[in-house]
Protein backbone atom coordinates (compact mmCIF):
# COMPACT_ATOMS: atom_id res chain seq x y z
CA UNK A 1 0.00 0.00 0.00
CA UNK A 2 2.94 2.77 0.53
CA UNK A 3 4.26 2.43 -2.47
CA UNK A 4 0.88 2.86 -4.44
CA UNK A 5 0.61 6.00 -1.93
CA UNK A 6 3.64 6.94 -3.60
CA UNK A 7 2.65 6.34 -7.13
CA UNK A 8 -0.32 7.68 -6.61
CA UNK A 9 1.47 10.65 -4.95
CA UNK A 10 3.93 11.24 -7.66
CA UNK A 11 1.30 11.11 -10.62
CA UNK A 12 -0.13 14.35 -8.58
CA UNK A 13 2.86 16.44 -8.35
CA UNK A 14 3.49 15.70 -12.26
CA UNK A 15 -0.34 16.55 -12.85
CA UNK A 16 0.02 19.95 -10.85
CA UNK A 17 3.24 20.32 -12.79
CA UNK A 18 1.49 19.85 -15.69
CA UNK A 19 3.84 17.00 -16.81
CA UNK A 20 0.61 14.67 -18.32
CA UNK A 21 2.70 12.38 -19.99
CA UNK A 22 4.55 11.60 -17.22
CA UNK A 23 1.45 11.01 -14.98
CA UNK A 24 -0.68 9.14 -16.89
CA UNK A 25 1.05 5.61 -16.85
CA UNK A 26 1.84 6.14 -13.24
CA UNK A 27 -1.81 6.89 -12.55
CA UNK A 28 -3.35 3.88 -14.82
CA UNK A 29 -0.68 1.89 -12.43
CA UNK A 30 -1.70 2.93 -9.48
CA UNK A 31 -5.95 2.64 -10.56
CA UNK A 32 -4.79 -1.31 -12.56
CA UNK A 33 -2.81 -2.47 -9.24
CA UNK A 34 -5.65 -1.21 -6.88
CA UNK A 35 -8.76 -2.77 -8.58
CA UNK A 36 -7.06 -6.00 -8.39
CA UNK A 37 -5.53 -6.02 -4.63
CA UNK A 38 -8.00 -3.86 -3.36
CA UNK A 39 -11.22 -4.70 -5.46
CA UNK A 40 -13.17 -2.31 -7.68
CA UNK A 41 -15.07 -0.90 -4.72
CA UNK A 42 -12.33 0.00 -2.28
CA UNK A 43 -12.17 4.15 -1.08
CA UNK A 44 -8.91 4.55 -2.54
CA UNK A 45 -9.41 2.53 -5.70
CA UNK A 46 -12.19 5.23 -6.82
CA UNK A 47 -10.06 7.87 -5.47
CA UNK A 48 -7.42 6.39 -8.15
CA UNK A 49 -10.09 6.12 -10.71
CA UNK A 50 -11.32 10.17 -10.20
CA UNK A 51 -7.79 10.97 -10.08
CA UNK A 52 -7.11 9.02 -13.44
CA UNK A 53 -10.01 10.99 -14.79
CA UNK A 54 -9.15 14.66 -13.41
CA UNK A 55 -5.57 14.19 -15.34
CA UNK A 56 -7.88 13.09 -18.39
CA UNK A 57 -9.60 16.08 -18.07
CA UNK A 58 -6.69 18.55 -18.10
CA UNK A 59 -5.50 16.63 -20.94
CA UNK A 60 -8.84 17.57 -22.89
CA UNK A 61 -10.12 14.25 -23.16
CA UNK A 62 -13.39 14.08 -21.88
CA UNK A 63 -14.85 11.47 -23.32
CA UNK A 64 -12.13 8.89 -21.95
CA UNK A 65 -13.05 10.35 -18.25
CA UNK A 66 -16.79 10.12 -17.98
CA UNK A 67 -16.97 6.55 -18.21
CA UNK A 68 -14.42 6.69 -14.96
CA UNK A 69 -16.08 9.02 -12.96
CA UNK A 70 -19.33 7.03 -13.71
CA UNK A 71 -17.65 4.08 -11.92
CA UNK A 72 -16.03 6.48 -9.41
CA UNK A 73 -19.87 8.11 -8.50
CA UNK A 74 -21.60 4.59 -8.71
CA UNK A 75 -19.45 2.37 -6.36
CA UNK A 76 -19.35 5.60 -4.09
CA UNK A 77 -22.79 6.04 -3.93
CA UNK A 78 -23.44 2.48 -3.43
CA UNK A 79 -20.55 1.79 -0.62
CA UNK A 80 -19.85 5.39 0.80
CA UNK A 81 -23.24 6.24 0.85
CA UNK A 82 -24.76 9.40 -0.78
CA UNK A 83 -23.46 12.17 1.50
CA UNK A 84 -19.95 11.08 1.91
CA UNK A 85 -17.64 14.02 0.48
CA UNK A 86 -16.03 12.02 -1.77
CA UNK A 87 -19.28 10.45 -3.20
CA UNK A 88 -20.69 13.83 -3.22
CA UNK A 89 -17.47 15.63 -4.84
CA UNK A 90 -17.42 12.72 -8.17
CA UNK A 91 -20.69 13.70 -8.74
CA UNK A 92 -20.09 17.51 -8.95
CA UNK A 93 -17.31 16.72 -11.22
CA UNK A 94 -19.37 13.96 -13.41
CA UNK A 95 -22.06 16.97 -13.46
CA UNK A 96 -19.75 19.49 -14.24
CA UNK A 97 -18.27 17.34 -17.25
CA UNK A 98 -21.55 15.83 -18.53
CA UNK A 99 -22.61 19.83 -18.99
CA UNK A 100 -19.39 20.06 -20.59
CA UNK A 101 -19.88 17.20 -23.16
Amino acid sequence: PDTLISLNNLAELYRSQGRYADAEPLHARALEVREQVLGPDHPDTLISLNNMAVLLLHMERPAEAEPLLRRATAAAERTLGPQHPHTRQFRTRLDALRRRL
